[in-house]
């Protein structure tokens, strides 16, 4: 005999099919495994690892979940990666935007990326 209510396993199926495009989930905020994916753009990079890892204490003491990548893959791969995932947020770290004192916010529902400064990209996830 089997039960054919409404457990979890279909309520997390629900929410991809309503929530969904061709690059993959996009999680509601309210149900997302994690609340931002931190793109480690060169990792192996001193500067960009110190950076990553500065944001990354900053927005887990702010209550944020993070989902971390500093793989040595191509950005390219990482992008699709992240947005296969679907987290909300995406924010970006490489060696060019640090050096300009940038970094990159993508928001994953609507696909519109900003570039802004740490601080402001860091008030923004963390509020």
């Amino acid at each position: 005999m089997g039960s054919y209510g409404i457990g979890v396993s279909r309520l997390v199926a629900a929410l991809i099919e309503a929530g969904h495009d061709d690059a993959g989930i996009v999680w509601p905020e309210s149900v997302a495994p994690f609340d931002v994916g931190l793109i480690n753009l060169k990792a192996g990079d001193a500067a960009v690892d110190l950076a990553c890892e500065n944001i990354l204490a900053r927005l887990e003491a702010a209550g944020r979940d993070v989902l971390y990548d500093d793989t040595d893959g191509r950005a390219g791969a990482k992008f699709a990666t992240m947005d296969l995932i679907g987290l909300p947020w995406q924010l970006i770290v490489g060696p060019k935007g640090l050096a300009d004192g940038v970094v990159e916010l993508k928001r994953r529902a609507t696909g519109e990326r900003e570039t802004l400064s740490l601080e402001s990209a860091l008030a923004r996830l963390a509020g």
